[in-house]
């Protein structure tokens, strides 16, 4: 009996939706599948993932707040824990138009539908993704992003079972601590498992490194002022910290990133 393949499907229009179920009822005597979910939007798409792993997810491309290739990006980083890596789906995108077919194809992601799906498109689509598990294709997906000019908004929270978009633009600073990375906003703190260094070379033009564990969005930076150690840490050498925005928090910068620092924030 031929294994069977879990499939989640992420389109916002229910019609959508139900077609590519009906398709994949289908061809179930040839490929046989289970639908572990469906999901409308990138928040419910994040969380369907984390819950039940499916092996392959048919990703609408044009969705509102979040375009599939974005929530492709978060799936790509949220498989990159060093600490908890996941196994990344399999991705197969889909769309009403053809305008981002080449840059799909040139740069060799999985697959690419247009709607209406057929059936025998889908039956290729499916047959070569599975023939790929579980090669990861997060390469794929950041070339393609990088192709189409698609950049993460937001940074993915996974909380209490639930998924919290963070708009980059409220984000104050990084810090790696321990296994996680704290993301600080105005308001609260919130932690992700994503490398320091990928967020960094990601948002290089927002985040400037001040020490090698964390960063410091530009516009969140009020100034800089000079800190003579005092108490038990008298006598040592002063040093600079930053002076932050709407947060009275202060973050000490390294001597090695100081020279840089002064200089990208001037």
């Amino acid at each position: 009996m031929a294994e069977v393949t879990s499939i989640l499907i992420v389109d916002d229009e229910p019609v959508a939706r139900s077609r590519l179920r009906e398709l994949l009822a289908d061809l179930a005597p040839e490929f046989p599948v289970r639908v572990v979910g469906e999901a409308a939007n990138a928040p419910e798409a994040l969380s369907q993932i984390e819950l039940t792993h499916p092996q392959i997810v048919l990703l609408d491309i044009q969705m509102p707040g979040m375009t599939g290739i974005e929530l492709a990006r978060h799936v790509s980083a949220r498989s990159q824990s060093t600490e908890n890596p996941r196994v990344m789906p399999q991705i197969i995108f889909v769309t009403a138009f053809d305008e981002f077919a080449v840059d799909a194809f040139e740069v060799r992601a999985i697959d690419y539908l247009l709607k209406p799906v057929r059936a025998p498109r889908l039956h290729e689509a499916l047959k070569k993704a599975l023939a790929r598990l579980p090669e990861d294709n997060r390469e794929s997906i950041d070339e393609l992003a990088r192709a189409t000019n698609t950049r993460r908004r937001h940074l993915s929270v996974h909380e209490r079972g639930r998924v919290i978009l963070v708009p980059l633009e409220e984000v104050v600073y990084l810090k790696a601590e321990l296994k996680y990375i704290t993301v600080r906003t105005r308001e609260r703190e919130l932690l992700i498992e994503e490398s320091l260094t990928s967020l960094e070379d990601e948002f290089s033009d927002r985040f400037v490194r001040i020490h090698r564990n964390a960063l410091v969005a530009r516009p969140s930076i009020a100034g800089f002022e000079r800190v003579t150690p005092v108490g038990d840490a008298e006598g040592g050498d002063p040093f600079w910290q930053v002076v932050l925005r709407d947060i009275s928090e202060r973050l000490p910068v390294s001597r090695r990133q100081w020279s840089t620092v002064k200089t990208l924030v001037s």
